[in-house]
């Protein structure tokens, strides 16, 4: 860790290039539209969260197969070994 005008910032657990595996994040307002799903996919961004930020509601971005990017929180992932 280290110390930027005296707060401290974590590393997120995940760098672009990984691969992860887990379910999308829909926001509330969406949910009666569209459903979360199971995905596979690599990171291409990880989200807010990691500066100062709660990490419970951190997010990276994906890239799934098809070419199409999802959502999901960080705690609702993990890494494909």
């Amino acid at each position: 860790m280290s110390a930027v005008a005296g707060h401290r910032t974590a590393r997120a657990p995940y760098r672009v290039g990984d691969t992860v595996t887990g379910t999308t994040y829909v926001t509330p307002e969406d949910r009666g539209r569209e459903r979360p799903v199971e995905f596979t996919g690599t990171v291409v961004q990880v989200g807010s969260g990691w500066s100062g930020v709660d990490a419970e509601t951190a997010y990276l971005w994906a890239r799934l197969e098809s070419g199409r990017e999802v959502k999901a929180l960080i705690g609702d992932v993990t890494k494909v070994t």
